[in-house]
């Protein structure tokens, strides 16, 4: 009378086991057909993050833009940008909208377990943008007890929430990083702290402000990210890399929006 009931629990449990590993595979198949088939790849990214992306006119500009178009040459296909606010960047690679995120996208464990990263092709730190006459804030320490303005979504807004280093912060996030320079402007916040390359972008149209040199945490890795099984996706983004950084294009490309890059 028990193993019957068994028998079909078992039965059940490795039908679903293959059914699972089957939709794991067909996914990996079904991106590759479908943009041999639809003779396009899309990327995912928030075009208000100089100098990686932001608008020119009608067109998407930046440092991923042009990694992006060269993984589409790679892959002989038109290269398709959906343009979205940040937070919703990974739903929309979950959910099959987009191909890939390419958006100064940081490598962090929380990320790793929805996506499969690239490997790494630019190291960041998060900046502390304060204005130029501001002498209270002059080391990350000095964050204590002030307001702070954030990108929503990124790496520097959540260093201001769970188990952050930093005590009796007022964070107040925004769609995009200008704006939180704006407010910065205005003195509705005390410091920004958002990624250095696209700080020190910020800094080139704002000059009112400044960059600390002291960072407000610790280096990260950029990469790009592709859907959990999407290998032969990822190794065509890997092999494109490889082939930018070996011929030194990529170096171009940073040095091209980067005014003051060196190389790492």
């Amino acid at each position: 009378m028990v193993k019957k009931p068994l028998k079909i629990i078992f039965t059940l449990v490795t039908t679903l086991l293959i059914a699972a590993m089957a939709v794991g595979c067909s996914g990996n198949i079904d991106t590759m057909k479908r943009i041999k088939d639809d003779g396009q790849v899309i990327m995912g990214t928030n075009a208000a993050f100089p100098p990686f992306e932001m608008r020119q006119g009608d067109a998407i500009v930046g440092i991923d833009a042009e990694i992006a178009q060269a993984i589409a040459d790679k892959l002989g296909v038109k290269l398709k940008i959906e343009d979205m606010d940040f937070e919703a960047l990974p739903s929309a690679l979950k959910s099959g909208k987009v191909d890939f995120i390419a958006a100064g996208y940081t490598i962090r464990p929380d990320r790793q377990e929805e996506a499969d990263f690239s490997d790494t092709y630019l190291k960041a730190v998060q900046a502390i943008i304060v204005l130029k006459d501001n002498d209270t804030i002059k080391t990350a320490e000095d964050l204590n007890g002030k307001r702070i303005g954030t990108q929503e979504g990124t790496t520097g807004t959540d260093l201001f929430r769970e188990n952050s280093p930093y005590k009796d912060v007022k964070l107040t996030t925004y769609k995009k990083g200008a704006d939180a320079v704006l407010d910065l402007k205005n003195k509705r916040v005390d410091a920004v702290v958002l990624d250095n390359y696209t700080s020190m972008a910020l800094a080139d149209l704002n000059p009112e402000i400044k960059l600390l040199d002291e960072p407000a945490a610790p280096p990260e890795e950029y990469a790009i990210a592709v859907r959990k099984g999407d290998t032969e996706l990822l190794q065509t983004i890997n092999d494109t890399l490889k082939e930018l950084k070996d011929s030194g294009k990529l170096e171009e490309i940073f040095k091209k929006y980067i005014s003051d890059y060196r190389s790492e």
